[in-house]
């Protein structure tokens, strides 16, 4: 197969399977060029290229603004809601079967949306790719099911209008343009996939079949049809064309028709761990950011509390201050109230002593003046008596001298009377008054000596309260550390019968270890006799080289004998010796001894038997 540019020949179509498609019709009217830039909402088509191009993408806040004034969506509800009145087509009814999705309100919208086409135009229930071309836009507009339906109907109008020339086979022509397009761009992709058997069908109608939604991210398709609803139809087709050169290294490398599958669903899993990771490492970069928020807003915290702190301190100081001064200017009121009092008490007390003192001498020069009266009464009647009696003067003279000086004395006794009377009250007022002053200051005292004792009374209340508290509290430590000591107790006391059965264990493997002793020491001290009765037997009878069976047997028999001999013999011993260490190092001292005495006996006995042997061989010869 050879590729060649110029015209694509399509086979010859029928009349009948002509499918009748709306193409927008062209304003003739005015500038085609200007009025295709100028959009709704006092948009420029020029401008917002210029923006695409500069940033790569429309802003995420005004994307669907944007959109929407570059489709010129009519937003007609009046239609929509008459092809939605339709119900759900017969061809979707079991549309979860064949695309099961998890959300079902996202479902029900793309079954709503599908049977709005389908109801719109009857070649879309027979169209196997619908759902996957509407599937992106539904769970974009999800919450706008109008806008969606708009949307596709307008990608379907103007980009993919010629795709059903050839339905309900794919869009040769399409794919044979995008074929073309590969061959001018890069011929040795174009011939390796001719090589192979590899056709358009395959690395090119996929894609336009998904919109590119299964091998890019959220974000690249995003993009994407921000520069498709920006351009011409044709850009779609370039973008698959440019996506196949991107892809070449490992197109290139594959040679068979899976593994060129395999390469498209690894290129879009990659590209989606790539996104993932770039995710993760965003949402680890906002975690760290919403971290470092959090301590600043916790230092922040922290020193708002800190000053917070401060202040109360500083208000409390401050409360404390005016609370003194309060109680003392209150204090000291009350002492100014009560010297008040005591002063106005003291002048009352004055104006009644002056009162009296006033009362008492006007009494005194009444007296005094009654006196007075009194003496010149008397002095008349003496004169009277003197004239009247003259003649019994001389008789009554020496009377009326005795009554005259009894009178006299009289009154100078109660003048004397009167006076000391006078300077007695006198003294009498000046001692009440200084015992008033007295008694005032001594009340004054015991008013100071009372308020000391409520205030200790009071502080000592205080102490007892927090002493009884510090009780409490010293009687449940008490309480609970005899519970903890009850515990230890217990642990103790469990401990200690584990000690003592473990003492116990250990004594009696000692008098098991004590009885082997005993046995060995009693087998050796058996074995050196023995050997001491042997090196006697030997030096008796040097020349026997064997000993019979039963002697053998009987000395079995007599080593068990005397082994069991010496057994009951160690238990009397270990039963009777005081100590084991003095037994043992009496022990070793006799097996110490009896080698010494084997030794000496063998030697003695070795150089006895040479001698006897020699003597015979001399006496031969």
């Amino acid at each position: 197969m050879k590729v060649t540019s110029g015209r694509v020949q399509r086979p010859a179509r029928s009349r009948e399977n002509r499918i009748q498609t709306r193409i927008l019709k062209k304003d003739l009217t005015g500038s085609f060029e200007n009025k295709e830039n100028e959009l709704s909402d006092g948009l420029n088509k020029k401008r917002l290229q210029i923006l695409l191009k500069g940033y790569g993408e429309y802003p995420m806040k005004y994307r669907m603004f944007i959109w929407r004034s570059l489709l010129q969506l009519p937003e007609n509800h009046t239609a929509f809601n008459s092809l939605e009145d339709k119900g759900v087509h017969v061809a979707f009814l079991n549309l979860q079967k064949k695309y099961p999705i998890k959300s079902r309100k996202l479902l029900r919208v793309l079954q709503r949306t599908l049977s709005a086409l389908a109801h719109w135009s009857a070649i879309f229930s027979d169209t196997p790719y619908l759902p996957l071309l509407a599937f992106p836009f539904v769970k974009l507009f999800q919450n706008n099911q109008l806008i969606c339906f708009e949307v596709v109907a307008t990608l379907i109008i103007n980009w993919c209008q010629h795709w059903f020339e050839y339905f309900p086979n794919p869009p040769i022509n399409i794919l044979s343009m995008i074929e073309n397009v590969l061959a001018f761009h890069d011929k040795e992709l174009l011939q390796h996939f001719i090589d192979h058997d590899i056709t358009s069908q395959l690395y090119a109608w996929p894609l336009l079949e998904t919109i590119f939604s299964e091998v890019l991210t959220r974000e690249e398709w995003l993009k994407l049809f921000d520069n498709v609803f920006s351009n011409h139809p044709s850009f779609l087709l370039m973008t698959v064309v440019a996506y196949n050169i991107c892809s070449r290294a490992p197109l290139l490398n594959c040679s068979l028709k899976d593994d060129f599958e395999m390469v498209e669903d690894m290129q879009a899993e990659v590209d989606q761990q790539r996104v993932e990771d770039e995710a993760w490492y965003q949402k680890q970069e906002l975690l760290r950011k919403a971290e470092e928020t959090r301590r600043e807003l916790l230092l922040q915290e922290e020193e708002k509390m800190v000053q917070q702190r401060q202040r109360l301190a500083s208000v409390k100081r401050e409360l404390k201050v005016k609370e003194m001064h309060l109680q003392d200017a209150t204090r000291r009121r009350f002492l100014k109230l009560q010297q008040d009092q005591r002063e106005m008490e003291l002048r009352r007390l004055d104006d009644e002593l002056e009162r009296k003192v006033h009362m008492r001498d006007r009494e005194i020069a009444t007296t005094a003046k009654d006196l007075e009266m009194r003496h010149l009464e008397l002095e008349s009647q003496k004169r009277l008596y003197e004239k009247n009696l003259i003649r019994n003067q001389e008789a009554v003279a020496k009377e009326m001298r005795e009554d005259t000086d009894a009178y006299r004395r009289k009154v100078d006794l109660e003048e004397h009377m009167f006076h000391k009377l006078i300077e007695t009250g006198q003294t009498q007022n000046q001692k009440t008054h200084k015992l008033i002053e007295e008694n005032l200051a001594k009340a004054e005292q015991a008013c100071l000596n009372a308020d000391w004792r409520i205030q200790a009374l009071h502080k000592q209340r205080c102490d007892d309260l927090q002493r009884s508290e510090c009780y409490q509290e010293v009687a449940r430590l008490l309480r609970e550390n005899r519970r903890k000591e009850t515990e230890v107790l217990n642990s103790m006391m469990g401990e200690e019968a584990k000690k003592w059965q473990e003492a116990e264990e250990k004594d009696f493997h000692l008098k098991s270890e004590k009885k082997a002793s005993a046995l060995s020491d009693a087998s050796r001290k058996w074995f050196l006799q023995k050997e001491i009765n042997d090196a006697l037997e030997h030096a008796e009878h040097p020349c026997t080289k064997g000993v019979p069976r039963y002697q053998n047997g009987q000395v079995v028999s007599t080593c068990l004998s005397r082994t069991s001999q010496l057994n009951d013999i160690s238990e009397a011993d270990s039963s009777t010796c005081p100590s084991f260490s003095q037994r043992r190092i009496q022990w070793d001292t006799t097996e110490r001894d009896l080698m010494e005495r084997v030794r000496n006996l063998r030697q003695r006995l070795t150089v006895q038997a040479r001698n006897r042997c020699q003597t015979p061989h001399l006496l031969v010869t």
